[in-house]
């Protein structure tokens, strides 16, 4: 077998119910990948000694050293020091070092993301946002997440902090959040707020993803719905771009797979309520990576880290 050209890198994501890893090379193609259940319940060791199987099964397959290794692992998680925090589908991880453990079984540098913050490197800078400077990557699914990058920057927040602008206030008299506010974008524009938006209209028990395919249909109801959720969406998306201008937003996740329903109304409240800025300089695009989006952004991570702009970010 013909050895693999150029840097390639190992890349591992970790979620509730799976472990993925595969090898990304220097483009963010994924050359190769493996997946295994995440059960936590098995502890912290044996989740890495599976981790390491796995990626050394993919590095044989595609015949290839890899330079380094990019994590991305729902938060919280602290990418200065490697360690998983209190992560509610992790407890037996709690404090352990996921990085240390990893650079000692491969002798190659890792870096550590928030899984939200992986994917918005991997969309910035190898998916919709390429050669843009400024983008930010909007998730609408179970809940709304954004990452920023700015200047080929993550950014970050105190004590590295993951900013929270899903809990952003739209509405305060809006229905109560999980978070104890109410009226978070969140709580008005994530895929259960048109589920429970239906159920006070005496439809219950319909997921985002049907209630998109009655509208499409033709269901009135349905249709009120997918209104609703573009005005929300359209007006949380307006403050970002009022507050940040930046040059591209890149939406992902479940609920915008039915996006051609929702664009129209959104860049309709962005046009509407952003005034003050060149709005119309902010493209709104539909994120890029498909399937493979967790794992591109976990190898992106590492060259973040690792790389020269991803170098000068840390310092």
């Amino acid at each position: 077998m013909t050895a693999h050209a150029g840097r390639s890198v190992g890349a591992v994501d970790i979620g509730g119910t799976k472990i993925a890893v595969g090898i990304v090379d220097d483009e963010g193609s994924v050359l190769v990948s493996e997946e295994c259940a995440t059960e936590q319940k098995r502890g912290f060791t044996d989740a890495v000694d599976r981790i390491e199987r796995m990626l050394r099964e993919c590095t044989g397959r595609v015949n290839a050293e890899i330079d380094g290794i990019g994590i991305g692992c729902t938060g919280p998680v602290y990418p200065r020091t490697g360690e998983i925090g209190d992560v509610a589908f992790l407890k037996s991880w709690k404090h352990a070092n996921l990085v240390e453990a990893l650079e000692s079984r491969f002798g190659v540098r890792v870096a550590l993301e928030n899984d939200a913050d992986a994917a918005t490197l991997g969309e910035a800078f190898w998916g919709a946002g390429r050669g843009k400077a400024q983008v930010l990557f909007v998730t609408v699914g179970t809940g709304i997440g954004v990452g920023m990058v700015f200047d080929g920057r993550l950014y970050r927040g105190v004590d590295d902090a993951h900013p929270e602008i899903g809990h952003q206030g739209i509405d305060g008299s809006g229905p109560e959040c999980y978070c104890g506010a109410r009226g978070c974008w969140e709580v008005l524009a994530a895929g259960p707020a048109m589920t429970a938006w239906m159920n006070g209209q005496g439809r219950a028990g319909i997921s985002a993803k049907r209630i998109c395919a009655m509208a499409t249909a033709g269901d009135a109801l349905a249709q009120q719905a997918v209104e609703r959720e573009a005005h929300y969406l359209g007006l949380g998306l307006a403050n970002l771009v009022n507050i940040f201008c930046p040059e591209a937003i890149v939406m992902g996740g479940s609920v915008m797979r039915s996006a051609s329903l929702f664009m129209d109304g959104i860049r309709e409240e962005i046009r509407r309520n952003c005034t003050q800025v060149p709005a119309e300089r902010t493209a709104i695009r539909l994120a890029s990576l498909g399937q493979d989006a967790a794992i591109i952004g976990a190898a992106r991570a590492w060259h973040h880290r690792f790389a020269e702009k991803g170098a000068a970010a840390w310092r």
